[in-house]
């Protein structure tokens, strides 16, 4: 019997109109699923489509077509109802904790917020639970009643966590929520995720993120998204040591080491991200790839392929590629 679904995102297209009639087609026919208790990272390079994905999953983006299921609840056709009622089950943990929270708020009515909204928890109950959340993430009651402006990027970050779990949500989205910080509170914030994997087992997260090492780190399965589509899905070890999307490749191709001569045969992709208003035909990648074969990749959109239990990849040479060694 397979794990309950949490998030099941089923052939989602957003696009966004520009004026002259064009439109900017930041997700294609996408699909995604995230089991129970899952952390599933999605990875890409800047413009891929992957935090309109997580704002989408969510409803804070409007779908252009597909379906989104949130523990079973139909999310583009919810009524507002049941988005309050949602909202209580899925929260969002956004790249920027200087512009997530309110300069007028102190913190312990910025965290108090949402359960104001959604729950009947009120006096003492309400400040009780929302001091047991800030403490748990390592503020303690002295910044209770202090204002964003008066807190570190680290301290406002955990500030945004505790606001998100306050309710004991089902689900997780966090969108690159330490690249705005500095490496050594990255660090620290990177541990608390770590801990909260344990702490709440049954917690499902869609950690968004270009930081592979830090998927590795955290997550269970990746998804690697390419011009608005995932080209590349797998269990994290699998996809990281055995790559087999060319994309893929040159993505963990790209990881810093500390001595350049470790990577004499890097992987460097020419050319430039085509315009998501103007999607090549064919393979999306086959623009910047070295395996392209003329009058196939530049023709024929890629089959979805399974080249192992549990893999998935969007290329004509998915199998091709399993053989070839990572450099």
């Amino acid at each position: 019997m397979s794990d309950p679904s949490m998030l099941s995102i089923c052939d989602l297209d957003v696009h966004f109109p520009l004026p002259g009639g064009q439109l900017v087609r930041a997700v294609e026919k996408l699909s995604l699923t995230l089991r129970a208790g899952e952390t599933v990272g999605l990875v890409g390079e800047s413009g891929s489509g992957k935090t309109t994905v997580g704002k989408t999953a969510l409803r804070l983006v409007k779908a252009t077509a597909g379906r989104i299921e949130i523990d079973g609840l139909d999310v583009i056709g919810a009524s507002n109802r049941d988005m309050t009622k949602l909202r209580q089950k899925a929260q969002i943990i956004f790249q920027d904790p200087h512009s997530s929270l309110n300069p007028r708020m102190t913190i312990r009515r910025a965290v108090s917020e949402g359960l104001i909204l959604n729950t009947p928890l009120r006096g003492k109950a309400l400040r009780e639970r929302v001091s047991d959340t800030l403490i748990s993430l390592g503020l303690p009651q002295q910044f209770h009643d202090r204002y964003p402006h008066e807190l570190s990027g680290g301290q406002k970050q955990r500030v945004c966590i505790a606001r998100a779990l306050v309710l004991d949500p089902d689900l997780l989205v966090l969108d690159e929520p330490t690249s705005a910080l500095d490496v050594s509170v990255q660090a620290q914030i990177l541990g608390i995720l770590k801990d909260l994997r344990v702490a709440r087992p049954t917690l499902t997260q869609l950690f968004i993120s270009h930081n592979l090492a830090v998927v590795r780190f955290l997550c269970d399965r990746v998804a690697v998204m390419y011009m608005g589509r995932i080209v590349e899905e797998g269990p994290v070890e699998r996809v990281f040591d055995d790559p087999c999307h060319p994309y893929t490749r040159a993505l963990l191709s790209a990881v810093p080491v500390p001595e350049a001569r470790a990577r004499p045969d890097r992987m460097r992709l020419t050319g430039d991200i085509p315009s998501p208003t103007n999607v090549p035909k064919g393979c999306a990648f086959h623009t910047r790839c070295h395996i392209a074969e003329k009058g196939l990749c530049d023709t024929t959109p890629p089959p979805v392929r399974h080249p192992g239990e549990g893999r998935m990849a969007l290329c004509h040479f998915a199998e091709q590629q399993l053989e070839m060694p990572v450099t």
